[in-house]
């Protein structure tokens, strides 16, 4: 799962570390949700976003069209039109 949470943060002028206060978790833990090392609770996303003041969906990356997501992975496999 690709989060937007640096890109938000950055542009909502909030630091990984103040964001990691707002938010109430260590700042090792908001680097390593934010560099996708850790995947965060749904819980944790939503104070995450309430934090930055966007709504959840804002943290996800876009998702190219031609493109699924592996469920085992997680990671992005093209798709493309057959003959």
């Amino acid at each position: 799962m690709q989060l937007r949470i640096k890109e938000v943060s950055k542009s909502q002028g909030i630091s990984i570390t103040k964001l990691a206060e707002l938010v109430g978790i260590t700042q090792p833990n908001m680097s390593n949700i934010a560099n996708g090392k850790t995947s965060p609770s749904l819980d944790l996303l939503e104070r995450i976003a309430a934090a930055l003041g966007v709504p959840v969906p804002e943290l996800f990356a876009p998702q190219p069209t031609n493109t699924i997501t592996c469920p085992y992975c997680g990671k992005l496999i093209k798709v493309e039109k057959g003959e």
